[in-house]
């Protein structure tokens, strides 16, 4: 799609960690926000910030996004506002727990929130994005190209996103429909100081990571970079893409060096 100052963009996680920083850089660049988050307090808080400034460009929906009524009514609102250029999937959870151990009940909370809502908000809003010539921008992981201990259920998740919207973008892609899939490493967000244990309590013990924490505002700026472009994937850093070589080519010294590194997973 050509990219103009105040394109329309829906954000989903928006009230804090990547998707906040999505909205401010977005906001910063001249884009029109429609901000979405479960938490309707943060939500409200950050939606009133970019508002001070231009309340014309900023709108926000508290929303539970595995809710399918909601979900279809924000996509109703959303169409009855005009039109919708970029959707932007970013809303997500973890869990940091051995795939044996794991209640299904947390899995299937992962597999909702990362796979099913936003594969049914996208379908929802084809029409609009259709009219638009828009953009769908998912915020995958590199977990979701490559196996990581203590995260069976978010690699599975963002596994299957991945391939939804691949097979999308080629059933699309004479429609004027744009994908960009994002991969990214470890960033400091608060998506793992919420995981979920075993239990669907919080995770007891600190995560592993391998690699530079990136900040949320750094993945940011390159989310948007990449959609200016119209590029189709962003693997943000050397780390990310070597990495995900690494599994393809010697997938057993992947298998090595990860059970080295994330050993602390093996004994929670």
């Amino acid at each position: 799609m050509t990219v103009n100052a105040e394109t329309t963009m829906l954000i989903t996680g928006a009230a804090s960690g990547l998707g906040w920083a999505l909205a401010q850089a977005a906001f910063q660049r001249g884009h029109r926000l429609i901000l979405v988050d479960r938490d309707a307090a943060a939500l409200a808080d950050k939606s009133a910030q970019l508002a001070a400034v231009d309340p014309r460009r900023v709108t926000h929906y508290a929303l539970d996004l595995t809710d399918g009524p909601g979900r279809d009514r924000l996509i109703e609102q959303v169409a009855a506002r005009g039109r919708l250029d970029v959707l932007i999937n970013n809303a997500g959870i973890t869990h940091r727990s051995l795939a044996a151990r794991t209640e299904l009940k947390v899995l299937r909370q992962v597999m909702a929130v990362d796979w099913e809502a936003p594969v049914a908000l996208t379908l929802g809003c084809l029409p609009l994005l259709r009219d638009s010539g828009g953009c769908v921008i998912n915020i995958g992981s590199m977990a979701g190209w490559m196996p990581v201990l203590g995260r069976a259920g978010y690699c599975s998740a963002k596994a299957a996103l991945a391939q939804f919207f691949e097979v999308l973008r080629g059933e699309v892609a004479d429609q004027g429909i744009g994908v960009l899939m994002v991969y990214p490493s470890f960033l400091a967000t608060p998506i793992e100081s919420n995981a979920l244990g075993f239990d669907g309590k919080p995770a007891a013990h600190a995560r592993s990571s391998v690699g530079r924490v990136r900040s949320a505002e750094w993945m940011a700026g390159r989310v948007l970079d990449a959609f200016e472009r119209g590029d189709k994937r962003l693997f943000p850093d050397r780390f990310t893409l070597m990495a995900s070589l690494l599994w393809r080519l010697a997938p057993d010294l992947y298998h090595r060096l990860m059970r080295r590194r994330f050993a602390v997973e093996l004994n929670s």
